[in-house]
């Protein structure tokens, strides 16, 4: 499963106003609402937040690189494209 690891370090640290602070923190619910209307959930694994997607295809459409192992992801290419070289 495709995954990516949210950290939540500074999200207004470079907010000069409560407005800026507001409006960054109603950017990031729009986005958290966004990814949650297309399937995407949130796993905790240990102390970290993971944003996971069963299809890596729309973890893709999104520009999110995966943290997945290697192996993992090579694993998930059909047989058939390997032997193409896709």
């Amino acid at each position: 499963m495709s995954f990516f690891t949210w950290k939540d370090k500074g999200l207004t640290s470079d907010c000069v106003s409560l407005e800026a602070m507001a409006s960054r923190f109603e950017e990031t619910a729009n986005l958290m609402k966004k990814l949650s209307k297309k399937g995407f959930k949130l796993k905790k694994y240990k102390k970290s937040q993971l944003i996971i997607h069963p299809d890596p295809d729309v973890f893709d459409e999104w520009g999110f690189i995966s943290e997945e192992r290697p192996f993992k992801q090579l694993s998930l290419i059909p047989e058939d494209e390997i032997m193409l070289n896709l």
